[in-house]
């Protein structure tokens, strides 16, 4: 049995040039990965980023809706701490009838940001009140799949409209936790590869997932492909990952040491420990990314590769794509 290929975009602006020049690059990938044979095409939320357009993923996937005709457009992903459950079901739950059948809602735990953004959004938040979580996705999962064809009592919270088919469900992780929790829920699993890429880590969040019931599995992995393997190895590319841990707080992935510094200092935190960690990334030329993802689909038994390309470069980006289709097919037999 073979495997999908999906891609992930952040929409990443070129030094000062409009952020309508970057979403419109995003534009194009998404129409060129349906072309190509694409499962799905994914947009990240980041906040207070200024090199990136990508901090409304749900307006983005509207957009991209509208503009293509059947591949699978989503979030890679929401970051539902920040966010009413139930404003997260509607905004989806309408976007999926706008779109029947063509709608992902990927779920993440992380933050999406440093301390500063995190406080604006979470500023109305009584602290005291907010619900876990695992509390929060069991809601959203709740608002999702009600139905909507029951009797409704004065008192019954629906989230309307609802759409002909109900939004592709994954959830965003890289523990044994997260996945346990997608499985209890139905949820595809998303394991973040491009984050965290040791492999007893891959192994046992996976046997987790599906020791537990869960049926879909996906790994993100971050991928740079050119022509030749040379040509790859030379590609400049942001693919280094750090941990930061913060004394009573959450820790949280970023791409720098700086950032992982300065998340402590506007968490006002004087005791943490910033590690670096081993992403899943692939460089090399088509046949030698191909190579090495059959290996992963056999060792892990992955149905499906979320593909982030750490090359900012948007035309490097686009040739990305064409790379890992031969012969227009993004899906390998």
């Amino acid at each position: 049995m073979g495997y999908a290929l999906s891609f992930l975009d952040k929409s990443p602006i070129d030094g000062d040039e409009p952020a309508s020049h970057a979403l419109q690059r995003t534009l194009a990938l998404a129409r060129k990965a349906e072309v190509l044979g694409f499962r799905r095409f994914w947009v990240a939320e980041h906040h207070n980023s200024p090199g990136l357009a990508s901090s409304s993923p749900e307006v983005l996937i509207g957009f991209l809706l509208a503009h293509t005709k059947s591949i699978h457009i989503g979030s890679g992903g929401v970051m539902l701490q920040h966010y009413s459950a139930y404003k997260v079901a509607e905004n989806f739950n309408l976007l999926s009838a706008l779109a029947p059948g063509r709608v992902d809602l990927g779920v993440g735990k992380a933050p999406g940001g440093l301390p500063l953004s995190t406080r604006a959004l979470q500023g109305a938040y009584d602290p005291a009140r907010k619900p876990s979580f695992d509390a929060q996705l069991a809601e959203l999962d709740g608002f999702l799949k009600h139905g909507g064809t029951e009797e409704i009592g004065a008192d019954r919270l629906l989230a309307y409209p609802v759409p002909d088919v109900t939004p592709n469900r994954f959830l965003l992780g890289a523990s044994t936790e997260s996945a346990r929790l997608a499985a209890g829920l139905g949820w595809g699993f998303v394991y973040a590869g491009h984050i965290h890429g040791d492999d007893t880590a891959i192994s046992s969040a996976f046997s987790a997932y599906r020791d537990a019931g869960g049926t879909y599995a996906l790994l993100a992995v971050a991928v740079v492909v050119a022509d030749t393997d040379q040509a790859a190895e030379s590609l400049k590319a942001n693919d280094r990952r750090f941990r930061v841990e913060v004394e009573n707080g959450q820790g949280v992935n970023v791409g720098s040491q700086e950032q992982a510094a300065e998340y402590a200092r506007q968490a006002g935190a004087t005791n943490y420990r910033i590690e670096e960690r081993s992403p899943l990334v692939i460089r090399g030329g088509p046949a030698r990314v191909r190579t090495e993802l059959q290996r992963l689909h056999q060792r892990f038994g992955i149905d499906e590769f979320v593909i982030d390309c750490p090359v900012a470069d948007a035309a490097h980006r686009l040739k990305a794509i064409e790379h890992l289709a031969p012969q227009g097919k993004a899906i390998a037999a």
